[in-house]
């Protein structure tokens, strides 16, 4: 199993960014893809998921600012990030466990993780 992640940067506050992963060494379409971030000093934190069949699910904090999105012809999860706070700052992770098709809003349940991309949010 291989999770790449992408697209991340410095984005001023309010800004957009959009992250990506691309996964290999599993079905992608058959399995759940989930978004979790860690911020400096603190805890991971799930984000976000996405079902096989596109069904999504958000952190309270996030609903409304990020989207969750997949194409599985490109075996690719994104995670478009709108009005970004500097609070979003993190590494932000793509996380899945292979062939499960159950989003879980603990990071502990995830068996496989990306390297991670850092976000930086700062005026």
């Amino acid at each position: 199993v291989q999770l790449v992640e992408s697209g991340g940067g410095l984005v001023q506050p309010g800004g957009s960014l959009r992250l990506s992963c691309a996964a290999s060494g599993f079905t992608f379409s058959s399995s759940a893809m989930s978004w979790a971030r860690q911020a400096p000093g603190k805890g991971p934190e799930w984000v976000s998921g996405i079902y096989s069949d596109g069904y999504t699910r958000y952190a309270d904090s996030m609903k409304g600012r990020f989207t969750i999105s997949r194409d599985n012809a490109k075996d690719t999860v994104y995670l478009q990030m709108n009005s970004l706070k500097p609070e979003d700052t993190a590494v932000y992770y793509c996380a899945t466990n292979p062939y499960s098709d159950v989003v879980s809003t603990r990071v502990a349940d995830f068996g496989s993780w990306g390297q991670g991309t850092q976000v930086t949010v700062s005026s």
